[in-house]
């Protein structure tokens, strides 16, 4: 059985060209990407040892062995990350640990009070698992109508709680609001493993994963870095909202400040016309 971290490397090697890397095409092979033992090689390990660690056999590779392999595959600093990540959890070093606790979907009075700050502009607190804690006026005006915010209501309860992660997967209207769909997919996809393992694993198996199918599952296994560029919206009232995003954590709740912002003069003013027909309030799960 194979694990996060060997299927990761296999990825990567398998989606890397060797000319990419300065290494002579041998013709016709029956997989795709980089040879196992030129991998091996650039990493200044043994064909068997790569061989254990992509099959889950060896579950606790060094921290040189890991930095060999990015190194090896050319990986930029985000993927680095991604692969020490997967490297930590794979080789089981919370084992000690408590379990995690689930997420905390209480905003900090300190945070909502820097959310205010932030009005009219448009911005949102969440957690790792996509749920919307607490959003401005302008955010609600950026997205009323999408289908995102359907599921809340005056009296917010665990179940009922708007989040990024079900729409995307399950709602058929995200496909239309996000105009780069399938990168918004992957960017979700990605962040669940950032996300407290048990609380993850509970909300993946009983809610998500039945509703997703496997365009959720694929992407998990798939390991793709996002890139994380402009995000594009189709509003539902004729706009294209262009936006780049700002991500602040707070680590120590495990939630996320993000703060959206007009890429050009077309969306800055499509915006403010959105804020002329909408007089909201900040919300926030209490």
């Amino acid at each position: 059985m194979g694990t996060p971290l060997g299927d990761f490397i296999r990825a990567r090697r398998d989606s890397t060209q060797p000319e990419s890397l300065g290494l002579p095409e041998r013709g016709r092979r029956r997989s795709p990407g980089l040879r196992r033992q030129d991998l091996a090689a650039r990493a200044g390990i043994s064909v068997e040892y790569l061989t254990r660690i992509e099959q889950g056999r060896d579950r606790n590779p060094s921290v040189a062995v890991v930095n060999a392999l990015a190194d090896a595959l050319g990986l930029d600093p985000a993927e680095r990350g991604h692969l020490r990540y997967l490297a930590k959890i794979t080789g089981g070093e919370c084992v000690a640990h408590p379990r995690p606790a689930p997420p905390s979907r209480q905003v900090r009075p300190s945070l909502l009070r820097t959310l205010r700050l932030l009005e009219p502009g448009i911005a949102l607190v969440t957690n790792k698992l996509g749920d919307v804690l607490a959003r401005t006026a302008a955010f609600e005006t950026v997205t009323i109508g999408s289908g995102l915010l359907d599921t809340d209501s005056d009296t917010d309860t665990d179940t009922d709680i708007p989040n990024f992660t079900r729409y995307v997967f399950t709602d058929p209207r995200a496909r239309t609001f996000f105009a780069d769909w399938d990168e918004v997919a992957d960017e979700q996809a990605f962040d669940l493993w950032l996300g407290p393992s048990v609380e993850t694993s509970e909300w993946f198996t009983a809610e998500l994963a039945p509703l997703a199918g496997p365009d959720l599952t694929r992407r998990l296994n798939r390991h793709v870095v996002p890139r994380r560029g402009v995000l594009r919206l189709n509003h539902p009232s004729g706009h294209e909202l262009r936006l780049l995003r700002e991500v602040l954590d707070v680590s120590s709740d495990a939630q996320q400040l993000v703060v959206l912002l007009p890429e050009d003069e077309a969306t800055a003013e499509a915006v403010d016309l959105l804020r002329g027909r909408s007089h909201g309030r900040l919300r926030a799960i209490s």
